[in-house]
């Protein structure tokens, strides 16, 4: 096998996912990237390979999280090809135990903080203060904000158009954010359609994007999408209703938050409870 050639049934999956399936760029690529690796380094096509030569494939990574992902990928790709009659063996490999860690989030004060500290004396600075302000408002990942355009926000309503999966939400966001985002923009000297710029007038970009929030923060963007969500789920938000502000295709993926919320009741107890000191 040409290494340098993806195998038939590995490009029927590629086209699958892309265009049946809808998913973005990334993800389609990341798909590539995982099982092209396996061809290119068992030398032949990856429905051809034996269950024990792929474990001892991907036996090399040690980070759980890694290898995960890696047999995702190996177990759509085996999915695809029973169904669409490649083979007639639907295999599936398990999964590794990874150990339940509780979203890294930040309080309502800490943020409060941290806004205080920003200059606002400057466009960037107004930049840099609503920036931070609308992530922990809206629970946007950093794509879907960088992408962002002007149109994009109506009243107090977001339009999430480049959603993870290609999938568009609208969210409520809320007004002191609205207001911080207008007053930067009265305050840009571009003309731009997109909201958030660098100091060159151009898109801002992921890495300037971390830089502003590790300034002020000391943590990636990231963290204030979780940040949203703990403070919906510790509020009495239901479940369902965070999955569909976050976007999430999964309830599994949004359950994660539901740890925070137990701990928060448990903390609750402690405090006011007459006999947690017994």
């Amino acid at each position: 096998m040409n290494t340098s050639q993806l195998s038939n049934e590995l490009e029927a999956f590629l086209e699958y996912i892309s265009v049946t399936r809808a998913l973005s760029k990334r993800s389609v690529e990341a798909y590539r990237g995982d099982l092209h690796s396996i061809e290119e380094e068992l030398q032949k096509p990856l429905i051809r390979v034996d269950t024990a030569s792929l474990l001892s494939c991907l036996s090399k990574y040690k980070n759980k999280r890694t290898l995960n992902r890696k047999l995702s990928s190996v177990n759509s790709f085996f999915d695809f090809c029973y169904k669409s009659n490649f083979t007639d063996e639907n295999s599936k490999l398990k999964f590794s135990k990874i150990p339940k860690l509780l979203p890294k989030f930040l309080s309502y004060n800490e943020i409060q903080n941290a806004l205080k500290l920003i200059e606002t004396t400057s466009w960037l600075g107004l930049r840099d203060y609503a920036l931070i302000l609308f992530l922990y408002a809206s629970g946007a990942r950093i794509s879907e904000c960088l992408a962002l355009s002007r149109e994009d926000i109506e009243g107090e309503w977001l339009h999430i158009r480049h959603a993870k999966g290609e999938k568009e939400r609208i969210v409520p966001i809320a007004r002191v954010a609205v207001e911080a985002i207008n007053e930067y923009l009265n305050e840009f000297k571009y003309e731009r359609n997109f909201i958030w710029s660098n100091y060159k007038g151009e898109v801002l970009s992921r890495i300037s994007a971390y830089k502003i929030t590790q300034k002020y923060l000391g943590v990636s963007p990231h963290v204030l999408r979780h940040s949203y969500a703990t403070a919906l789920i510790t509020g009495g938000a239901d479940l369902r209703v965070v999955q569909e502000l976050l976007g999430h295709s999964s309830l599994l993926t949004t359950q994660i938050y539901t740890h925070v919320q137990k701990q928060d009741l448990k903390e609750t107890v402690e405090v006011c409870h007459p006999m947690a000191h017994l």
